[in-house]
């Protein structure tokens, strides 16, 4: 037991050490959370920021996201929505299919949503993947929504938790 995941020293010093197995390990651990919500994004992006710094971190962030959101996209296309019922609920589901009835409606609700801290960007990446929306317009939705909200979430969570300590350490 090397102590990374109780200890953020540990883990910090041992990515550092894997300059280049680190940053890939970290940006798989992203790409799976988005697919398999296993651990809070919120964390994940956090852990980005605070193991490899704020640039770097939201590199790795962004990239680990993106990709993943890609991967839901086509698993959703792929296997349709008995899938998306194995990750979300059925009532979950059934609250944004309203949306997609009109498609281009839809595009837009899908790129507000993507660039809004707090949207459910899994769940509605997923249901993209039902839809008729093209690849490259949910491409480019992703690539140049995701940076807003990473950076958003990346932020508030790093100076939150500063704020909190600052708090709690008084």
């Amino acid at each position: 037991n090397l102590g990374i995941f109780t200890s953020q020293t540990k883990m910090k010093a041992y990515l550092a050490d894997k300059r280049i197995i680190g940053p890939v390990i970290f940006v798989l651990i992203q790409i799976i959370q988005v697919v398999i919500p296993i651990i809070p994004g919120g964390v994940s992006l956090l852990g980005g920021v605070v193991f490899f710094g704020p640039l770097a971190g939201f590199i790795y962030n962004y990239v680990g996201v993106c990709i993943g959101s890609i991967i839901n996209f086509f698993l959703a296309r792929f296997y349709g929505r008995p899938f998306i019922l194995h990750i979300v609920s059925e009532k979950t589901l059934d609250k944004y299919m309203k949306w997609t009835k009109n498609q281009n409606k839809f595009n837009w609700f899908f790129a507000i949503c993507i660039v809004a801290p707090m949207a459910p960007d899994d769940v509605l990446c997923l249901l993209a993947g039902l839809t008729d929306m093209k690849f490259w317009t949910y491409f480019w939705i992703i690539i140049l929504g995701k940076p807003w909200t990473i950076a958003a979430y990346s932020f508030a969570l790093m100076f939150g938790m500063d704020w909190l300590l600052k708090i709690v350490g008084k």
